[in-house]
């Protein structure tokens, strides 16, 4: 079954370990990949010091405002694209981050190398898009939390917080 927005719209703190275990597919190029989801951070709100939208409501942020569902795709350190996905109401900025993927995928670059996400999906819904879905095949997983990784800028109590799900 293909996730809808009702998934989507709820805090990502519910969204981003419910997506663990979960397959991500693309379409792009006429290739049909899935690969499933074994990572994910959740990034909550403009008091998230480790969130984009901690800064306020820029240009770049400005997709984090918008419906759920919305894809949030970004260039790191100038070289590597990150997909994210908007959570929660219109309006509340918050994002799961699909950091790693089965096999050698554990890390968000190489996830949407392999997948070739690029900044082309950045504002597009991952709801009833034929490029890019999310599949929920009924696989029940267990968990475990972790620190989110490479935010080394956040304060203390958002560096330190257990906000990344990972597929036991």
């Amino acid at each position: 079954m293909i996730l809808s927005e009702s998934f989507f719209d709820r805090d990502v703190l519910e969204v981003a370990p419910d997506l663990v275990g979960k397959t991500l597919v693309t379409n792009i190029d006429g290739v049909v990949r899935r690969l499933k989801i074994t990572e994910t951070e959740a990034y909550r709100g403009e008091e998230d010091t480790a969130c984009h939208a901690s800064k306020g409501r820029t240009g770049r942020t400005e997709i984090l405002y918008r419906e759920a569902g919305t894809i949030y795709v970004y260039l790191c350190y100038g070289i590597h694209w990150l997909v994210n996905i908007v959570t929660g109401r219109k309006e509340e900025p918050q994002a799961v981050l699909i950091r790693a993927c089965e096999g050698k995928f554990n890390g968000p670059a190489k996830l949407t190398k392999h997948l070739k996400i690029t900044g082309e999906l950045n504002g597009m819904s991952i709801v009833g898009n034929p490029l890019i879905y999310i599949e929920d095949t009924g696989e029940k997983v267990k968990i475990y939390r972790d620190k989110r990784v490479g935010i080394d800028y956040a304060t203390p109590k958002y560096r330190n917080i257990k906000w990344r799900f990972i597929l036991k």
